[in-house]
């Protein structure tokens, strides 16, 4: 998308035929621009090939990598964050670090549903959501998914209560160096 950008400012630059008072610091400018965002994407491409290439040599990646939704950029932050999650005694310590452990609100009597709390490390609870999001191509996530919004949670719940599972089945290939194994969704 980056390429077809560049290419349309210069195209729209070339075929520009009304001149206007700051036309000609328009035309210094505006490519001055355009070639900048090509030396940011060509720097960001570099540096993804070289986090993929760290994340290659890493003895979890593959680990990681097996999970559904979980791919270089995902596993990278996972690995940054975690470690190999031997500082966690527990799947809930994890979850908890991660900001990702359901909480009610209450005042008073009356009791308000589950939500994701604000605290604990965003950049981990992002990485988390933004993979069980696509993990809900996975029949066995999207299926865990569509039985918690058939039990009346809404989307976010639903989805919360899927990060959180994610967090257990993570916390445990972690622990014992294992690749993802699907369960068979159980049926109504």
């Amino acid at each position: 998308m980056a390429a077809r950008l560049i290419d349309e400012v210069f195209d729209a630059l070339d075929e520009q035929t009304v001149v206007v008072p700051g036309t000609g610091t328009l035309d210094l400018v505006i490519p001055s621009l355009a070639r900048s965002l090509a030396a940011v994407h060509e720097r960001r491409r570099a540096l993804e090939t070289q986090i993929r290439q760290l994340l290659e040599a890493h003895p979890l990646s593959a680990v990681l990598t097996s999970i559904p939704g979980v791919a270089v950029r995902t596993a990278a932050t996972l690995l940054v964050t975690v470690g190999d999650g031997t500082s966690f005694p527990t799947a809930a310590h994890l979850a908890s670090y991660a900001g990702l452990a359901p909480t009610t609100k209450s005042s008073g009597t009356s009791i308000h549903g589950e939500h994701a709390p604000r605290g604990g490390n965003r950049q981990l609870k992002r990485a988390m959501f933004l993979s069980a999001f696509a993990a809900l191509h996975d029949p066995a996530s999207r299926t865990y998914y569509d039985r918690c919004r058939a039990r009346g949670k809404t989307h976010t719940q639903a989805l919360l209560r899927l990060v959180r599972q994610r967090i257990n089945v993570l916390f445990a290939m972690l622990r014992d160096g294992t690749f993802y194994e699907p369960r068979t969704p159980r049926l109504a």
